[in-house]
């Protein structure tokens, strides 16, 4: 019997792991990515998760959070609430918008321990809304520590479309950088044929730029990842640069 409880035990542990390591993502999800007229607001919630398996995680209040409108930055922490994202601690908070244009949402975490990696995870996280079908300099930096600047519209776009983005890091292209890549599987409707592609992956060029389709209307999340030059209490600490983009599907006449 002793000899059947160890491989049984190792497949436990082997589980546990397995499931703790699907990729993390920050996530900044709007209500939508275009704002008509005629609504003027939307409302958006901050969490952390492996978005496609809907696994979460708990997130603590963030030690930034900001919109960013006509080269101006406004402090949105303090209208954060409570919420509860797949069953764990989150916020949300809504926005109202009073000028068209392109507002990026900002959101910087308290780092976040992960013990299946022995590290900490800070991942600096935006989304791109057009209020009014309107917005210009969408490829733009905000100067944060890391980040990834669309080349290609980040609203707007058609399932199936391309997206481009350059991966900066303490503002400098971030050649050959790993892009992980998820859909929001938010109604839990679709599985992967293999674990594998759960997270998808793309390396950027030399001069930091990746290219990926996305098949699927919906949510898709880009996190780039890079070592940090730094240590938390003798941890290395993973910087993830992650943004939001949605992609739409055809409308039927």
């Amino acid at each position: 019997m002793r000899k059947q409880i160890v491989p049984v035990m190792t497949i436990l542990l082997i589980l546990a792991f397995s499931s703790s390591a699907f990729a993390h993502f920050g996530m900044l999800i709007p209500e939508d990515s275009i704002i008509k007229p005629e609504k003027k607001k939307t409302e958006l919630l901050l969490s952390f998760s492996h978005p496609f398996e809907l696994a979460g995680m708990n997130l603590v209040k963030p030690k930034k959070f900001s919109v960013f409108y006509d080269g101006k930055e406004t402090d949105l922490l303090p209208a954060l609430k409570k919420t509860k994202v797949m069953d764990h601690d989150s916020f949300k908070t809504e926005y109202k918008f009073k000028r068209p244009g392109m507002y990026t949402f900002f959101m910087e975490p308290v780092p976040y321990p992960e013990p299946a990696e022995d590290n900490y995870i800070i991942h600096y996280t935006k989304t791109v809304v057009s209020a009014f079908n309107e917005g210009e300099d969408w490829n733009k930096s905000l100067g944060v520590k890391t980040e990834i600047v669309p080349l290609t519209r980040p609203w707007g776009n058609y399932a199936g479309n391309v997206f481009q983005g350059i991966v900066l890091l303490d503002g400098k292209p971030a050649p050959f950088t790993r892009v992980e890549v998820e859909l929001y599987n938010k109604d839990g409707k679709f599985e992967a044929p293999y674990e594998c592609m759960v997270t998808q992956e793309v390396l950027c060029d030399e001069n930091g730029v990746f290219t990926f389709a996305c098949p699927k209307a919906g949510w898709w999340g880009f996190a780039a990842l890079n070592d940090a030059d730094y240590k938390i209490k003798g941890k290395d600490v993973e910087l993830g640069a992650v943004l939001w983009i949605e992609m739409l599907p055809y409308k039927k006449k």
